[in-house]
């Protein structure tokens, strides 16, 4: 197989998905043993996301649910994708991360972002609006002092305070010039949109300056990977995913996700159709021989020295064997 591809990390993030017929606790709890699956296959690292009040996602406290994970496994590394900082007070997410790297020492990542709620509603239980975002740079510094003890309040982030947790940027846009200035790890999606991703990268890459936590640039990217035994049955594994999409830009709520069967079923509107359509193109998908190819020319493309897999489907078995076919590709080797 490829050398670029069998020296490039693969990690995943799992977003808890919730399924019809499935609720969310059962997505959870999903979460937890597909952790356990793919620290089997030798993936890198699992992160978990945060979302509030979005019925197709039951992942709304992420350093829980990392928690959660990590006891449930004991060698990969586990963190965040990320924890959202404009909603939430800086010293409580160290406190909260100090927890993690105390109870699960050198296995914990902290993923940060900046969006805020998804929709005005969300925004105001969380007592944020959209200008609260506009400070990510701040709140980083911010967060990242507890760790150091610089605080000017003279408050102590405990267990926070002289622990090493990596913090990573999730970064669109202008997020990849926080990340450089900061001196952090880059984590940037999507695959699908490849020139503005390339071009995010680029600038990460040209405004780097070295930190206390990273000496160079290092690039995670972000995005749907999907193997399976036949390019359609890939595709198939893309199906609920972008049908969710669609409705969420249609009827303004993300649902959960559907069978791929009932999904071609649908008779939908050409304004459904588009986005539908749209929501399947730019994937990595395809048998092994085809997303090996697609893998080995974005990693070189982008010099990443990681992938992180954001697939979500309603069929979990076939999750699992794409995510076995991929590490089979990568030829991932158990810790």
């Amino acid at each position: 197989m490829s050398s670029v591809i069998a020296a490039t990390r693969f990690s995943v993030l799992d977003r808890s998905r919730t399924r019809e017929g499935h609720d969310g606790p059962e997505a959870l709890r999903a979460t937890v043993r597909l952790a356990q699956e793919l620290e089997a296959l030798g993936y890198h690292r699992f992160w978990v996301s945060e979302h509030h009040g979005v019925p197709g996602v039951a992942g709304s406290a992420p350093t829980v649910l990392a928690s959660a994970v990590a006891a449930a496994t004991r060698t990969i590394r586990v963190g965040t994708g990320g924890v959202m900082l404009p909603n939430h007070r800086s010293l409580v997410v160290a406190e909260q991360f100090g927890v993690l790297e105390s109870l699960f020492p050198g296995r914990i990542d902290m993923g940060l972002g900046r969006s805020v709620g998804f929709t005005d509603g969300v925004r105001k239980a969380l007592g944020r609006d959209k200008h609260d975002a506009e400070d990510f740079a701040g709140q980083l510094a911010e967060l990242l002092g507890w760790f150091r003890g610089t605080s000017a309040t003279g408050v102590r982030a405990r267990p926070a305070e002289g622990l090493t947790v990596p913090p990573y940027v999730l970064a669109v846009g202008e997020g990849a010039t926080i990340a450089a200035e900061a001196g952090l790890p880059l984590v940037i999606g999507d695959i699908r949109g490849r020139e503005k991703m390339l071009r995010g990268i680029e600038t990460y890459r040209g405004s780097f300056r070295p930190s206390p936590w990273l000496a160079e640039p290092y690039v995670m990217i972000a995005g749907t990977v999907a193997v399976a035994g036949s390019e359609e049955e890939a595709r198939r594994l893309l199906i609920p995913e972008a049908w969710s999409m669609a409705y969420s830009r249609t009827h303004g709520t993300f649902p959960p996700l559907p069978p791929a069967e009932r999904v071609e079923s649908l008779t939908m509107t050409d304004k459904e159709r588009g986005f539908y359509e749209s929501g399947l193109r730019g994937h990595v998908y395809g048998t092994r021989e085809q997303v090996a190819d697609q893998l080995e020319h974005v990693i070189k493309e982008s010099g990443a020295q990681e992938v992180l897999v954001t697939t979500s489907t309603y069929d979990r078995a076939g999750l699992v064997d794409s995510f076995r076919h991929l590490a089979e590709i990568a030829e991932l080797r158990p810790a």
